[in-house]
């Protein structure tokens, strides 16, 4: 296996790793503490005394958590038995035999970048769990929430499309097919945007026709690998024998705006016949504020269901019957809400990396599944991507990302370069985007 890079760490001040430590990080905290103290009386309601104990037990936890952060003190291992608890405290105590520091000790701000955000929100959730009869409380709830009703207008004009599209669909030629297809993928790309983690939980919901900005979005894709996708899922359509399946899986990103996006990509799929079952892949736990949980995906697919407009409405009720008949399959895994990077999952949990090898074509939204595709590392540039997945290939994949952390392989030479001496922040901001394959040409 060739040397891989220094992680990205907060180390580096005024990289965005370090930002996001001394800043959106405990942004992110003092968010949650708000939300918990706004639901206080609620907390009465429910559990009475006993509600408003465990409300301030857990704020208190968080404001330790908080302190802990600010001060960069030692990293400290999880105490509450949880699922995954040992394999946390395993992967702390490998990260401390990689120090050369005097105490031994992992810290905020010289530990990877991964890791201390994965952690953080790992402790934020050993919070709530240690605090009962709140252990049930999803504190990004909200906010998930918020960003789907303040994304309607989109969300309707989505669905609508796609309506009217599936009406005509057995009618396009092959490449009408196709440019439909990738309108959605980049419709999927873009919705990657409404990133709350990002925008420190702050609203960051799609207002705007997304259908009809396509056009002037197409020079921010760095990366268009939408031919090879396409040229693989047409492939397994024409040779498909009539009982055959062909399986796409999605890794789900943001709940809300996004996350129909996704459902929207993923019923075109099966309108299309591209594909006969999608898998999402979402998390066990609350995670980076806005990602899916099995609880997101299951309210969103009901509010969609009872929207007041017919098209969507439809959607929803396809959807629904979709996961009824096993044509949509929702899993989730403790992997995915772990700090190591993928290249260690065949070791780590065998279980989801042999599920993985059965699908047709993996989708990985958004920036976390790409910074643990690649490890979150300082690599080069124009370093390919197949070899910063460091032996990750369970099957054929494609990362649908909106650039917001400082990490990107597989450009051009010179074309990182060239970006970094006009626009600083073009990897950091969401305004560029990239599909990028991996497999079979």
């Amino acid at each position: 296996m060739a040397v891989v890079p220094a992680s990205l760490s907060g180390q580096d001040v005024g990289s965005f790793a370090y930002l996001t430590i001394k800043d959106r990080i405990p942004q992110i905290l003092t968010k949650v503490i708000d939300t918990l103290h706004r639901h206080k009386s609620e907390f009465f309601e429910k559990h009475g005394e006993e509600g408003v104990e465990a409300e301030k037990k857990a704020i208190s936890l968080l404001s330790k958590l908080r302190n802990e952060l600010q001060t960069d003190k030692p990293i400290i291992p999880l105490v509450e038995k949880f699922v995954d608890t040992d394999i946390w405290n395993q992967y702390l105590e490998y990260q401390q035999s990689l120090l050369n520091e005097s105490d031994g000790k992992s810290r905020w701000f010289y530990s990877p970048w991964l890791f201390v955000e994965c952690y953080m929100y790992r402790r934020i959730h050993e919070a709530i769990i240690q605090s009962p009869p709140i252990d049930y409380f999803d504190v990004f709830k909200e906010s998930k929430e918020q960003n789907f009703y303040e994304s309607q207008e989109s969300v309707i004009a989505l669905c609508t499309h796609l309506q009217q599209l599936i009406k005509t669909i057995e009618d396009l030629d092959e490449n009408q097919l196709k440019d439909e297809f990738f309108k959605l993928l980049q419709i999927s790309l873009w919705g990657n945007k409404c990133d709350l983690s990002l925008s420190g939980g702050e609203s960051s919901s799609q207002k705007t026709d997304a259908l009809n900005s396509l056009e002037d979005l197409k020079p921010f894709i760095l990366l268009n690998d939408m031919e090879h996708v396409w040229s693989l899922l047409s492939n397994c359509k024409k040779t498909r024998e009539k009982a055959s399946v062909t399986r796409v899986y999605i890794v789900l990103d943001n709940s809300g705006f996004e996350l129909v996006t996704d459902l929207i990509l993923a019923n075109f799929l099966l309108s299309s016949e591209l594909a006969t079952e999608v898998h999402f892949y979402g998390k066990t736990i609350p995670w980076f504020v806005s990602d899916t949980t099995i609880h997101d995906f299951n309210w969103l697919i009901e509010q969609v269901k009872h929207g007041n407009h017919k098209w969507m409405s439809k959607c929803g009720a396809d959807w629904e019957e979709y996961v009824k008949m096993g044509k949509w399959v929702y899993h989730d895994h403790i992997f995915w809400t772990l700090p190591h990077e993928y290249s260690a999952m065949p070791q780590v949990a065998p279980d989801l990396y042999a599920e993985l090898q059965k699908a047709h074509l993996i989708l990985f939204k958004g920036d976390l599944n790409y910074r643990k595709l690649t490890g979150d590392r300082k690599w080069e540039f124009s370093v390919p991507f197949h070899q910063a997945l460091n032996g990750f290939h369970p099957a054929p994949l494609c990362t649908i990302r909106t650039l917001k952390a400082e990490i990107q392989v597989g450009l051009k030479p010179g074309q990182g370069e060239q970006l970094m001496a006009s626009e600083p922040c073009w990897w950091t901001s969401g305004k560029y985007g990239i599909f990028q394959y991996d497999g079979p040409l």
